[in-house]
């Protein structure tokens, strides 16, 4: 697909530091990876309209990855003074989502049923409205890969994506998939 490479070499503009096309047949949604979500750092599950389980039953999310064909992987790598360089991890994952976001904003007005999967739970609002009220903004609301159960360290390596850079480094991973 020729447009998949003007895509591909756009994201760089938008600020991506790596892009790749997505062969959306090497997604697997594994039980053990959307469980991590339970004990997971980011405490968002049962409580973020993007995440387990609203995001939905795995076999929901599995029904639908199965209907796109191709997409695109995006990283934003950032460098850390060291391994506790939290603002440095919080501004890489800030560019991530940006970029993210405008992307995704983008490709919507070509693809309007594309299903964005980003890196961390949805932060549009600065308060999310589950469970008390509908999302705000569920055309524009982004699940985590994890969230739907994707190893993104296995689905990179897939797609022939580094996923580690090296010490110092961190990589905020998020792919869009297209129809």
């Amino acid at each position: 697909m020729e447009e998949l490479q003007v895509i591909v070499k756009r994201a760089a503009e938008f600020g991506f530091d790596q892009a790749a096309p997505l062969d959306c047949g090497t997604i697997m949604l594994l039980p053990e990876v959307r469980d991590m979500c339970k004990t997971g750092s980011c405490g968002q599950y049962g409580k973020n309209w993007s995440c387990p389980p609203a995001c939905g039953e795995l076999a929901r999310c599995r029904e639908q990855v199965s209907t796109y064909g191709t997409g695109i992987l995006v990283q934003t790598v950032g460098k850390l003074e060291d391994s506790l360089d939290y603002e440095g991890m919080k501004e890489a994952e800030g560019r991530h989502k940006e970029a993210f976001l405008t992307m995704a904003d983008w490709l919507r007005e070509t693809f309007p049923d594309m299903l964005p999967l980003g890196s961390g739970c949805c932060t549009l609002c600065k308060v999310c409205s589950f469970p008390d009220a509908p999302c705000r903004f569920p055309g524009k609301r982004v699940s985590s890969m994890e969230a739907y159960g994707i190893l993104v360290s296995g689905l990179c390596e897939k797609n022939g994506v580094r996923y580690y850079y090296g010490p110092g480094t961190i990589a905020y991973t998020g792919c869009y998939l297209l129809r």
